[in-house]
């Protein structure tokens, strides 16, 4: 999702929009109390499906699935602290056969990913960047294969008429 680790522990389940496919991004979860989003604004990131369908599951639990309940609770309630975070996250990774990572890497992942399709702008709001400076660090991951193709169509319809239109624009 491409969440900052105290929004994810931040997330209640009344944020989830199951049928509008988006997160909305309220609050962040910081030294043991709820405050404003870095950004200081609340944002929606999309939902993929599989994110989708494994909130889903989770909904299904027995205890912690009020409207105001935090979709990551400990094990009595209320919200996980950043080092019970930590430790799922390490356990989860060694099941899986994964190098060890910092928790921030997924956050990285997600940026370098959603540049290869979706706008730079897109992404600064998916992530709740302030500067569009900071989104274009992952830059460095948009794939660069399909820019001849894309550049072809842009001309591709281009008439005299549409070159003389422009050769006679202000500068």
């Amino acid at each position: 999702t491409g969440l900052r680790r105290g929004e994810l522990v931040a997330l209640r389940w009344r944020d989830i929009d199951f049928a509008g496919q988006a997160l909305r991004v309220r609050s962040n979860y910081s030294l043991g109390e709820l405050v404003t989003p870095k950004s200081g604004k609340v944002r929606r990131v999309p939902m993929v499906p599989e994110v989708a369908q494994a909130l889903a599951r989770l909904s299904q639990r027995e205890l912690f699935t009020a409207e105001e309940d935090p979709v990551f609770a400990g094990p009595v309630g209320g919200h996980l602290d950043a080092s019970a975070l930590r430790r799922l996250y390490a356990a989860a990774s060694e099941r899986a056969g994964l190098r060890r990572l910092p928790f921030h890497s997924l956050r990285h992942y997600f940026g370098s990913m959603a540049v290869n399709r979706a706008s730079l702008v897109q992404v600064q709001a998916w992530m709740g960047h302030s500067e569009i400076k900071t989104t274009a660090r992952y830059l460095h991951a948009k794939s660069e294969a399909g820019d001849a193709a894309l550049l072809a169509g842009a001309f591709a319809q281009t008439s005299a008429q549409d070159i003389a239109v422009a050769d006679e624009s202000p500068a």
